[in-house]
């Protein structure tokens, strides 16, 4: 049996995964309890982390240093307590993160490995570049996308699907949160 993987990723209305300057916060100032309770329940079940070098290294000194308020909320304590995966070819072990392995390799050839090998769903959030090239090699079974009432066209960065192949998405379930983020999770499909 292959593992579910899901690619994981906060958004603004505009495509990006943060914010270069501003004053925006975490989560873009629009968290609630309805998402910080809806982000614990996912991270309730057991599920191996996939992460790529410069998401882990920025979650890495994010938590060591406390300087995000959204940091200090349980899901990312649970988030933290996960099994990890890191692909990577500049980083070697042991890495500050409880139970996280680093492998080198190519990242398509990885996950695919831990797809077959894993007895337990795959979640990877953030690690954008990576799981453009999952998405295209077909390894992401679902894009789960958390989108923010916000439009970042003067301090956007990380542009999330910038370079992507081009998908149909087919809707698989959808939320509304603290009755503005809306949590969308779609079955990418190739097209063409």
């Amino acid at each position: 049996m292959t593992a579910t993987y899901t690619f994981d990723v906060f958004s603004s209305i505009d495509g990006f995964g943060g914010v270069s300057g501003g004053d925006w916060g975490g989560y873009w100032g629009k968290q609630g309890p309805e998402l910080l309770d809806r982000r614990l329940a996912l991270y309730d079940t057991e599920q191996r982390m996939v992460f790529g070098a410069n998401t882990y290294r920025a979650f890495a000194q994010m938590l060591s240093s406390g300087t995000e308020e959204s940091v200090r909320d349980p899901w990312v304590t649970r988030m933290r307590s996960l099994s990890a995966t890191v692909v990577s070819t500049t980083l070697d072990g042991p890495l500050d993160w409880p139970d996280a392995t680093v492998v080198s390799g190519d990242a398509v050839d990885v996950v695919a490995r831990l797809k077959q090998d894993s007895e337990v769903p795959l979640r990877s959030h953030g690690s954008l570049s990576m799981n453009r090239a999952l998405m295209a090699a077909g390894l992401v079974d679902r894009v789960q996308v958390t989108l923010f009432p916000v439009i970042t066209g003067e301090t956007g960065a990380d542009p999330i699907f910038r370079g992507a192949a081009d998908f149909d998405l087919e809707l698989i379930e959808s939320r509304t949160l603290d009755g503005n983020i809306q949590e969308l999770i779609y079955r990418p499909i190739l097209h063409g």
